[in-house]
């Protein structure tokens, strides 16, 4: 690989490590303040894109396009919280994983009934299919917007947690939930909140997604919750900043075997990096930047 193509890929990495960074970090934070997996996350990705597809209808401009899917995703993510899970908060783990499972099918199954099991095409503007050069270095224009719009989404949310009072009760509820409410953190506003935080990085991520792929469908959410899930995993389940180091290790991780394989092994690439994020779980069952449980 010439250093011309290292750049490349490595801006690519950015990029798509950039989307699993913030679907990570959504799962992450439900996961530190309420300790559940929320498997219906992906739907969030699915509501981006069907609300997109709504707003092209009315020839709505493309960054308005793009705010209605974040809001709709946010939005949608606290009527789930309130609905589905505030009413079994103090049930099981397990409970709460197959209400999640449960709560994935019956809107994979309401967008195949009210819309089609078919992808409906999203436009995007043409400049996403542009390119800059620097020098010998060609990168997609797309790329570049999708590593910045999810560093200055990082950067922002990174600011709000440690700044804001809001923030602060976050992350004390992450870290001790029942000393935090005796402490007067208020537990409704709290899972609230981080259920529309996490479904606004889920509409942001769902939004640049969609830019990639210029389609959307019932399951469209399903491969990108699942690398969500594996970064979250390799970072270490509720630590937020290894959610987001697990997010690029993974990007970069499925780019570079993309470019590094040869060409009768391309289609193994995914299975390859699952090979590899087993082998290191192996050797570090916590995740690569998550704390050892003790057994009790």
């Amino acid at each position: 690989m010439s250093p011309s193509e290292f750049v490349q890929q490595l801006v690519n990495s950015m990029s798509l490590g950039s989307i699993y960074a913030l679907l990570a970090l959504g799962l992450s934070m439900v996961y530190g303040v309420l300790g559940m997996l929320n498997f219906a996350y992906g739907e969030l990705v699915t509501i981006t894109g069907y609300s997109m597809l709504a707003a092209t209808y009315f020839g709505a401009p493309f960054i308005v396009v793009a705010l209605v899917g974040v809001i709709a995703a946010g939005l949608s993510s606290v009527l789930m919280e309130l609905v589905a899970f505030r009413p079994l908060r103090n049930a099981s783990f397990v409970s709460l994983l197959f209400t999640s499972f449960a709560v994935a099918q019956l809107i994979q199954g309401a967008f195949r009934q009210a819309v089609s099991v078919r992808s409906r095409g999203i436009p995007v503007p043409e400049l996403f299919d542009e390119a800059v050069r620097l020098g010998p270095v060609r990168i997609s224009l797309l790329s570049i917007i999708t590593a910045s719009v999810g560093a200055i989404s990082l950067v922002a949310l990174t600011t709000f947690m440690r700044r804001s009072r809001s923030g602060l009760a976050m992350r004390a509820a992450s870290q001790d939930f029942t000393t935090a409410r005796l402490l007067g953190v208020r537990a409704n506003r709290v899972i609230s909140l981080a259920f529309l935080i996490s479904g606004l990085l889920a509409g942001i991520a769902g939004v640049l997604w969609i830019a990639r792929t210029t389609s959307v469908n019932p399951t469209t959410g399903f491969v990108p919750v699942i690398q969500a899930f594996i970064a979250s995993v390799i970072g270490g389940l509720g630590n937020l900043r290894g959610a987001v180091l697990g997010g690029f290790f993974l990007g970069t991780l499925e780019v570079f075997l993309q470019a590094t394989l040869p060409g009768s092994l391309l289609p193994y690439a995914q299975a390859a990096s699952l090979l590899i994020v087993v082998a290191i779980l192996y050797v570090r069952p916590q995740g690569l930047f998550g704390q050892r449980v003790e057994a009790v």
